[in-house]
């Protein structure tokens, strides 16, 4: 018999008037599982609001294998459930021990505080008040009281935003301890970075819906690598490109698909795509081979455009031009006037 998913989406979609925050998508995540949700920080708020009842979108949000979830349910399962939020109230005229001990009472359960506060390095300030802590301490307290009540699941937005090394170490050590326990973990958060770095289960949402990232370690990438070189060519196999990006000790492998345009600075190579900016270790050259077939141009000597993304092409003065995508920062491409005619007859100009 199957396990049941802690959380099931099904066909979840959010729409106000003209303004499509995501289209329909299914999600799921079992016990033991740390997966990651990448999106802009307003559409992350807006799928909090839904998971925590608090706003309503279409299809269904399932709990602990639960076939219904209406918002009015959610405090049913806050039990079972640890959440921090990016922006949320603290009682700063507590101590972080008073803070901690509350909650337990209102959760009813036995957990150690003192260990508790040792995890997230505030035992030295257990007996302050909560008011004179910095903001990467009061952030270290938020993620202790998500877990003072030993929840199934916690959901954590925007976790890492603007807070110090130490707290970040923390944080994955605290999830990674979650996860060994064989609990749950689902991270909402606007960076890319930050997703791989806490885990390798990272999606991105946007209006389209939500796409799962190929995400590997160093080792996997390389051995996948070899593997594709030993395959013997035939006329009936189908090669699928990824390209890879290199975040942290991790490999991100993206569909050329999804890159808006590639840029040479300093002699790094970097992937734009969807505002991300990914360094890769494949020369600017080796990468617009690759890429043509996918309809990028070479239009500049430090950079490749995506052609599909190219929405006017500029004319400043007789000898300057650049292309504007349609992208989030409407990016302004050089073209260079040696690149006009080709890209003139790559578009049947």
């Amino acid at each position: 018999m199957s396990q049941k998913p802690i959380i099931e989406i099904k066909e979840l979609g959010k729409v106000d008037g003209d303004k499509v925050w995501f289209h329909p998508f299914t999600f799921q995540l079992h016990q033991g599982e740390v997966a990651a949700i990448q999106c802009d920080h307003v559409v992350g708020k807006v799928l909090l609001s839904i998971l925590t009842g608090q706003d309503a979108g279409s299809g269904k949000v399932s709990y602990f294998g639960q076939s219904k979830y209406p918002p009015s349910r959610w405090k049913r399962y806050s039990n079972r459930i640890g959440l921090v939020q990016h922006e949320e109230g603290i009682y700063e005229r507590l101590t972080p021990y008073e803070y901690l001990k509350f909650y337990q009472r209102l959760y009813d359960k036995q957990t150690d505080i003192d260990e508790l506060l040792h995890k997230v390095n505030l035992s030295s300030k257990k007996s302050q008040g909560i008011k004179k802590l910095t903001f990467s301490e009061r952030k270290r307290l938020s993620f202790a009281k998500a877990l003072v009540h030993q929840p199934d699941l916690v959901i954590l937005e925007e976790p890492d935003q603007n807070i110090d090394l130490e707290s970040k170490v923390i944080l994955r050590s605290l999830i990674n301890d979650h996860k060994a326990e064989g609990r749950a973990a689902l991270i909402l958060t606007s960076n890319m970075e930050s997703a791989i770095i806490i885990t390798n289960e990272v999606y991105r949402l946007n209006e389209e819906g939500l796409k799962k990232m190929d995400v590997q370690e160093p080792d996997e990438q390389q051995e996948e690598v070899e593997n594709d070189q030993q395959e013997p060519e035939s006329s009936t196999q189908v090669h699928l490109e990824r390209i890879p990006a290199k975040v942290k000790e991790k490999i991100i492998l993206f569909d050329p698909t999804e890159i808006d345009y590639v840029e040479s600075v300093d002699g790094t190579v970097q992937l734009h795509v969807k505002g991300g900016v990914f360094p890769c270790t494949i020369t600017l050259q080796q990468l617009s081979e690759r890429l043509e077939p996918f309809g990028f141009f070479r239009c500049h000597r430090s950079y490749i455009v995506n052609l599909q993304k190219v929405r006017e092409v500029m004319t400043w003065t007789r000898n300057s031009y650049s292309l504007i995508l349609d992208d989030h920062h409407k990016s302004n491409i050089p073209l260079s006037k040696g690149n006009l005619q080709d890209l003139k007859n790559v578009l049947r100009m």
